[in-house]
Formats: C-alpha cells, structure tokens, sequence
C-alpha cells in the first residue's frame, strides 16, 4: 500500500471509529440509565437501545448511493451531523421517548456505507482489501474498547455524559474527514466495496448468502438483548456495580479474544470453515443454555459470558470471510451491503422482542428468546454448503482490454482461476481465485498489465 493510500485509509478508520466508540459505550451502561428515565418500562429501554440499528439499517445502502451523485465528503458531513444532533437530543432529554428519538437521528446518519466507498475511491484495486482490513480492524478493536470504557467514562460525566461526548466525536470525526482525509480525484462505482441497485436481486436469491445474513441478523439481536439484563445480572449475582463492570469484561474479552485466534486459523489455513463456524453457533446455543438455567449463579454467569464473547468474535471475524466466499465476484460489495443492513435491523429488532420479553418474562424471557433465535440460526447453519476457500481479486486492465470479449473467458483458464468477470466501465476484472494455485503472472499478462 502507498504511503498516501495508508494515510487515506487510516484517516476513513478513525472517523469510523469515532462513530462507532459511542455508540458501542452505552450498551453496558444503557439500561440501568434507561429505568431512571420518565416513562421507561422494560420495552421502551429495550426500544431506545436498538431504534438506532432501524434507521441505521434502512439508510445504510441509500446514503451510498446518493454519495455516487453529491459526493462523498458531502454524504459523510451530514450524517455525522445528524449523528452529533441526535446525540444532543439523548442527552438533554429526561424522558425515554426523548432518548429514542434521539437514538433514531443517530442512526440516521448512515454512513458505514459511504466512508466504504471513499476508502475505494482513494486507493488502487492492489491496495484496496488491505485498506477494507484496516477498516474491519478498526471496527472489531473500537467495539472491545468501547465495552470496556463505556463503565469507566459512565462512572465520571454519565451516561447523559457519553452522549454530549459523541457529540464531540462527531465534531472531531467532521474536522477528521474535511482536513485530513484527501478529496477522490473522482466517485466511481467499485462493485466490490458497494451495493449496485441491479445486483440486489441476485443477493436476494442467494440462499447461501441469505443464510449468512441470518447469521448477522441473529448474532446482533442476541447482543443487543442480552445487554438490557447481562448488567444488571453482574450487579445482583457478583456484586458489581454498573459503572465498575469493566473489570468483568476485561478477562471475558481477553479469553474469548484468546480463543478466537486458533478457531479462525483452523477455519482458515486448515479450511475447516463450516466446522468451525456451525461449532461456533452451537456454542452461542450452549451459551444461552447457560444463562437461562444459571444466570443466579457466579460461575455459570462468568462461564456463559466467555462462552459467548469467544463465539461471538468467531462470527464476526467469520461471518464477512464467508460473505466473500460466497458471494459472486462481481456482486460482493452488494452482497456486504445487504449484509450490514441486516447486522443493523438485527440490532432494532433484538431490542423490540428482547425488551417485550424482558418485560413479560424477565431476564429468563430474555434468555428464553436469545436460545431460541440461536438454535433457529444452527438449523439454518448445519445445511450450509462447504464454503469454496477463494478470495475475491480485482485485476486492473490495460488499455484498450476492457473492450476485449473474449478476455473472461481466457482469464478462467488461468491456473487457480474460478470466476472472472470484466467491467468495462471500472476498466477491471472481478476474479475469484483459490490463491493456493493463482497464476497472478499469468493473469497480468492476459490483462495487459506485465
């Protein structure tokens, strides 16, 4: 990677980053803050913890697509503006209908998809997954280390506190984007880091992609429910206050980090994947297991915490890997943006049916639903297909080749060659190759590019 893409694409992954810090930091503080809140009942907490994964859901693929025709930058401003005021609105309101509309405005400034598709636009199709891993690191570490410091900060300025604070993060991701980040010397469409409107029907018919949006759809709903019952839980069973809880999390989040690393090495350089990944999701029903029967209990609480955070980064490393297995080398950032809304909407309905559980049955209706959503998620798993181990590569052409019909076919005849499709109009070739056997020579000779 240049110096100047590294610098682009580090620049887009703190401005990520910002957003996401916030956001993450109230889901251990939020509910105990929430019950103090005018009006509050189980379901409303539940409902203002996961309304801004609706707007964040539905407004994810449309702000990238307006950002094609206005701009970038543009796009990014006022969706970090929106952001900044909805944080404003949670924190000057007293009521738990005031915080929800102030979590709705936060999600409204949908812009995951947009800051994709400017780290695309600022670096060469070389460079290009190297800077999305950037991205996706940037994501995983901001989402442990929101966790952990949402307690501490709480404990200091508040949870009214940490929303004036991600109106500061807001402020410091503008400046962030306006001087820091380079302006692209021009927008494209890059099918491999956005949705593409006519692509969105072949992803809906995929049934082993809609399988994996399950998988993220679950995966974010159990999360976002467990967090309306888990804080509360460390308070009465081990004794803990809300604000000094990160000392729980901090060993959880080390043993499951610890155990994730092994699981996605034997997943990946072994190509055990589906092994790993229906083990990991049966994991995650044992998990609930555990903290419907033993919640009461320190041990099992503990055990069931590890159990689940060790899955849970499993999915989440694994879950965007498979996506990039699965989808179609042409039509993988359609199928990513697919994806990441159902992440969202699974965020706004985890906490619409765990705060109606959470009202209706307690943390065991809490936990009662978490199991069911997980064993759901294991039946579709068992029946996935074995993942196909290619990675998606972008070949830039040479001149005059995009025009070449015949240069598809002759690219998958290319030793570890599988798919290739040339898109004229981004002058590039979508492979999808098993890099055991990639020819890469042979390939930039085709293209014109040795």
């Amino acid at each position: 990677m240049k110096p100047q893409e590294f610098r682009a694409s580090a620049a887009l992954a703190a401005v990520f980053s910002v957003r996401l810090l916030g956001l993450f930091m109230i889901y251990p503080v939020f509910a105990a803050y929430a019950g103090t809140l005018a009006g509050a009942t189980p379901y409303l907490i539940g409902e203002a913890l996961g309304i801004y994964g609706l707007t964040q859901g539905l407004l994810q693929i449309p702000f990238g697509l307006l950002s094609d025709r206005i701009g970038r930058k543009i796009m990014i401003v006022a969706g970090l503006v929106l952001f900044g005021i909805g944080s404003a609105v949670a924190a000057i309101s007293t009521s738990i209908d005031g915080v929800i509309v102030g979590r709705a405005l936060q999600g409204a400034g949908a812009v995951g998809s947009v800051i994709l598709a400017l780290v695309a636009d600022l670096t060469s199709e070389e460079s290009r997954t190297a800077a999305m891993a950037m991205v996706g690191i940037t994501i995983g570490a901001s989402f442990l280390v929101a966790l952990l410091a949402g307690p501490v900060v709480a404990n200091f300025i508040g949870v009214s506190g940490i929303f004036w604070l991600m109106v500061g993060l807001a402020a410091l991701g503008i400046a962030i984007t306006e001087f820091v980040v380079p302006l692209a010397q021009r927008i494209s469409v890059h099918r491999d880091a956005e949705a593409v409107p006519a692509l969105l029907g072949a992803v809906l018919r995929n049934r082993e992609l809609l399988r994996l949006d399950l998988g993220i759809f679950t995966l974010h709903a159990m999360l976002t429910a467990s967090f309306l019952v888990v804080p509360d839980l460390l308070r009465t069973t081990l004794g803990v206050a809300v604000h000094d809880q990160w000392v729980v999390y901090l060993p959880v989040l080390l043993v499951s980090v610890a155990a994730m690393v092994p699981a996605i090495i034997v997943a990946e350089k072994y190509r055990r994947m589906k092994g790993v990944f229906v083990g990991a999701v049966a994991v995650l029903v044992i998990s609930q297991v555990m903290l419907y029967f033993g919640a009461g209990n320190l041990f099992a609480l503990l055990m069931a915490l590890v159990v689940f955070f060790s899955a849970f980064n499993v999915m989440e490393a694994s879950l965007p890997s498979l996506i990039s297995k699965v989808a179609p080398a042409e039509v993988k950032g359609t199928a990513m943006g697919v994806y990441s809304s159902l992440q969202f909407l699974g965020i706004f309905i985890g906490g619409i049916i765990g705060g109606m559980a959470h009202q209706r049955g307690g943390s065991a209706g809490v936990f009662g639903l978490t199991t069911a959503l997980a064993a759901i998620w294991l039946l579709a798993a068992v029946r996935m297909a074995q993942p196909s181990y290619l990675t998606t590569r972008l070949l830039p052409l040479g001149q005059n080749k995009a025009a070449d019909a015949g240069l598809a076919a002759r690219l998958r005849q290319v030793p570890g060659v599988v798919e290739a499709v040339t898109i004229a109009e981004e002058n590039v070739a979508y492979l999808k190759v098993d890099t055991k056997y990639f020819d890469l020579a042979a390939a930039e000779a085709l293209a014109g590019r040795s």
